[in-house]
């Protein structure tokens, strides 16, 4: 009685639908294996849908489980291969908690991805629970669900990319849905080939009910949505113009800082050599005080900002020029306004900021685009600060692929 009594705890602690326990023993340095079999006493034909009863053979096999506690637990199924009583033919019995071929359950693989995209492949692996290769056929097998995502509902799509070795010029391609901030895809490359394969690929219709797409200012990218997607609206994101106006302010800092340390070289006097020091005092440690917003200024970087200022009369009126453009997108809220103040800003910026008024010029539909629905690829960047985390920590993935399954399975694994 004891022992049945046992057996029901075990069945209920187990907690497998249509599963019951029938046996159980300890293998000291094994762990816990548990004799089960199906409460079930048919199953349903593949083939033609009859319910059968007709039992052909078993089949035996130990597969692992979730643990329990310290001690790792094994499952001794039985998947029965029945005798169709309609068709005649033989088949296996579905067991919904392990997918056929693998010695694992499901809800193991789904605890194991878990903790991969967690921590990374390796440090899972060396629990000793799983195997590497286990863990990336577990990866692979929930993929297969990442190929079933539709795009029907894409409205705003952002288009990005990242470098997968920094400077070495291996960057892929990132594909956003802009409006609920999820990555839905990840290229092996940026060329305007590779991503036009996987757009392609979503169908006509989906592409036909994008209405907006941020991008950089690539040329290829804006040819790419005006071949596949003519109905959408091309949008230049607002952050890519800023770090356009700050790459260049960033190179004239650096001309002027140059150009001192040559006047304190050439100079014949100590007076006229003290007076260029003390510029190139307040010329230098200032680059991030001069790219951060004025708001994010601490009380330190105020100070320098005053210094910097006070030494160069070209950063003052290009870091005011910096901070105005700026302020136009975050309170301009109508394009015909952002017409008539980026026209101005222009117009006066054009002698400090040529390269960005040459790409404004050139770009000036796109840009005012933003100004229509405030569309911006800022979750973009986000997205591609945690790829980056996850590239830190994927050394366990052997090729790309495993890679893009990762970053895709960290939006879209139903945890």
């Amino acid at each position: 009685m004891a022992n049945k009594k046992g057996i029901k705890i075990l069945t209920e602690l187990l907690d497998l639908e249509n599963v019951k326990v029938i046996s159980h023993r300890l293998h000291t340095g094994i762990g816990i294996i548990l004799q089960t079999e199906s409460k079930k006493l048919y199953s349903i034909c593949p083939n033609c849908g009859t319910k059968s009863h007709k039992l052909h053979q078993n089949h035996r096999h130990i597969i692992k489980d979730l643990p329990f506690g310290e001690k790792p637990v094994f499952l001794e199924i039985n998947r029965r291969q029945f005798k169709c009583e309609k068709c005649k033919k033989p088949f296996s019995e579905d067991l919904d908690f392990v997918k056929k071929k693998r010695n694992y359950t499901k809800r193991l693989a789904h605890k194991i991805i878990q903790e991969v995209l967690e921590n990374d492949i390796h440090s899972t692996a060396s629990k000793g629970i799983v195997t590497t290769e286990e863990i990336e056929r577990m990866l692979k097998d929930a993929s297969e669900k990442l190929s079933e995502l539709k795009f029907l509902n894409l409205k705003r799509l952002g288009i990005d990319e990242i470098a997968l070795i920094k400077g070495k010029g291996n960057y892929c391609a990132v594909l956003v849905d802009l409006d609920t901030s999820k990555l839905i895809a990840i290229l092996g490359g940026r060329t305007q080939k590779t991503i036009k394969e996987t757009l392609v690929g979503w169908g006509t219709e989906a592409l036909e009910r994008i209405e907006e797409v941020s991008i950089d200012f690539c040329i290829g990218y804006k040819n790419l949505v005006m071949e596949l997607m003519p109905k959408a609206q091309v949008v230049a994101d607002r952050f890519h113009v800023m770090v356009q106006i700050n790459k260049e302010l960033d190179t004239a800092r650096k001309r002027e800082k140059r150009n001192v340390e040559e006047l304190i070289k050439k100079a014949n006097t100590s007076s006229k050599k003290a007076e260029h020091q003390k510029v190139l005092e307040g010329l230098k440690k200032s680059k991030y005080v001069l790219l951060k917003n004025e708001e994010d200024l601490n009380q330190e970087q105020k100070n320098k900002l005053i210094q910097v200022k006070a030494v160069s009369s070209t950063l003052k009126v290009m870091y005011e020029f910096k901070e105005k453009i700026r302020t136009i997108f975050n309170q301009t809220y109508h394009w015909y306004t952002a017409v008539f103040k980026l026209g101005m800003w222009l117009s006066k910026a054009k002698k400090y900021f040529p390269n960005s008024n040459n790409t404004f010029i050139r770009w000036f539909d796109e840009i005012i685009a933003y100004f229509d629905n405030g569309t911006t690829s800022g979750s973009v960047e986000g997205i591609n600060n945690k790829l980056k985390l996850i590239k830190r920590s994927a050394y366990g993935f052997r090729n790309f692929d495993n890679f893009r399954v990762r970053c895709l399975l960290n939006w879209h694994f139903n945890y």
